[in-house]
């Protein structure tokens, strides 16, 4: 078939190998314009627009399928939408103009989380298992019938960074046999069934911890957030960021949000139990273990992060 892909993230890169890998036919790319990264702000390609790039695919740049993108599109002739991560809304006409409309991979088993941060928001529930689900796009946020999922136990430690990175690669190859299904006119889909949440996009109010939270909830908000936003609290009135939070201590117990040293391991309270802080990046500062930044604070009393 002929494809129009269309994804902006990491994310989505390995979607797009795949299906460059395949037997179809990418026509064109389609991603967000380049964003200004880093402290110059430097105009940078998305990772989609540099492995397009890479393939040698031809994109096209855009933080709107406006009516000009749909005319674009539609000279393609396209077969088949593909849309994974893009980070923007697809309508009528453009949801109608491939022949076999879109398909959209997403990181969920459907209908549990619906919109931008799903794996995010399954982490920082609780969520036991996580997953990812290929449907129909319908005019509806993520409600059209589902061709395919995956699922795969949630791993203790495991950020959202890491979680996504492993639900990409498996969801490329989910996403490559649907469209051979497709192709082929066995497709299957069926509808949705059962409670949904929406798992709006993570602002900087996400990043906050509040340490009256419980241990187990507060180790899961930091993972949810890791890498972005990045989990955060204030020492001395000053940002300070966690980039990495070990286990519980259960026989330990601190107030919220004090920080104290015990046998090495430097140790912060919550609502329960004591959780251990591995790495840490205070203000104007790079990355450190948090025995080494404590070293290095010379705190000889707690300290209270708020």
């Amino acid at each position: 078939m002929r494809l129009v892909f269309a994804g902006t993230p990491d994310a989505a890169v390995p979607s797009l190998r795949a299906l460059h890998a395949s037997a179809h036919e990418v026509h064109a790319v389609v991603t967000r314009q380049d964003a200004p990264l880093g402290r110059k702000k430097v105009l940078t390609p998305s990772p989609v627009a540099r492995a397009a790039d890479e393939l040698g695919l031809p994109v096209l740049k855009a933080n709107r399928l406006d009516e000009e993108a749909t005319e674009r599109i539609g000279a393609l002739w396209p077969e088949l939408g593909v849309i994974v991560a893009y980070g923007g809304l697809i309508r009528e006409p453009l949801l109608s103009t491939p022949t076999h409309g879109w398909i959209n991979l997403h990181f969920s088993v459907l209908p549990r989380w619906r919109g931008a941060a799903p794996v995010q928001r399954a982490i920082m529930a609780g969520d036991p298992v996580l997953g990812a689900s290929v449907f129909q796009l319908v005019a509806g946020l993520d409600e059209g019938p589902v061709f395919a999922t995956l699922e795969r136990p949630a791993l203790p430690a495991e950020t959202a960074g890491d979680a996504l990175t492993d639900l990409a690669g498996r969801g490329a190859a989910l996403l490559a046999d649907v469209v051979d299904a497709i192709a082929a006119g066995t497709a299957r889909s069926t509808q949705q069934r059962g409670e949904s949440n929406y798992a709006a996009k993570l602002g900087i109010d996400d990043a906050r911890i509040d340490w009256t939270r419980s241990a187990q909830e507060v180790s899961q908000r930091v993972r949810g957030v890791t890498p972005e936003p990045g989990a955060f609290t204030t020492i001395d009135e000053e940002r300070f960021k966690i980039l990495a939070i070990g286990g519980a201590h259960d026989t330990v117990t601190l107030a919220p949000g004090a920080i104290e040293s015990r046998d090495g391991a430097v140790l912060v309270g919550t609502g329960t139990v004591a959780l251990e802080l591995a790495l840490v990046q205070p203000a104007g500062k790079r990355p450190m273990e948090a025995a080494a930044w404590w070293r290095g604070h010379a705190a000889s009393e707690t300290v209270v992060a708020r």
